[in-house]
């Protein structure tokens, strides 16, 4: 046999493949949204409806493997609910998934409509409101960045258990 492949070790492929992928995805906007902003306000439209793809097609369906692949790996493994890691982990999943539906969605939908009336409307540059729309999803993106770091240093430590 070339590998000791079980249920386990598929589920933890599936868990930390979903958290690279899904997740790290998310970090590309990091860089992508300043550089739209620099080139040419005619790229934030783009880049919104880019956002609102990566959070539905890659980052929502992550979060629902890191979840049910974490919640399996805790029952099978010596682990258990009550460790501080774990709890952790789980408070900053579900965290990142209300603010993926509540917040990161609909906001790319709203900023992206926004920034496409404004340019329509002949504006060569976007609002101060949009601008400060946009500054405080990037605010919200980088805490959710500090997240996804965070639950990866827990779950690489296991601190607390």
């Amino acid at each position: 046999m070339f590998a000791d492949i079980t249920l386990n070790s598929i589920s933890l492929w599936l868990h930390i493949s979903a958290a690279v992928v899904g997740l790290g995805s998310t970090f590309a906007l990091a860089v992508g949204f300043p550089l739209a902003q620099k080139l040419d306000a005619r790229y934030m439209p783009f880049i919104h409806h880019l956002s609102a793809a990566l959070n539905s097609r890659l980052a929502g369906p992550a979060m629902g493997i890191i979840l049910i692949t974490g919640i399996y790996q805790v029952i099978d493994g010596p682990w258990s609910f009550g460790d501080p890691w774990i709890s952790a982990t789980f408070v900053i999943v579900i965290a990142l998934g209300g603010l993926q539906g509540a917040y990161f969605t609909r906001t790319d939908r709203r900023l992206a409509a926004m920034a496409e009336k404004e340019l329509a409307d002949g504006a060569t540059t976007l609002s101060e409101d949009y601008q400060r729309q946009a500054q405080r999803e990037g605010s919200i993106g980088a805490l959710a960045g500090l997240l996804i770091v965070l639950a990866v240093f827990l779950m690489v430590t296991k601190l607390g258990s």
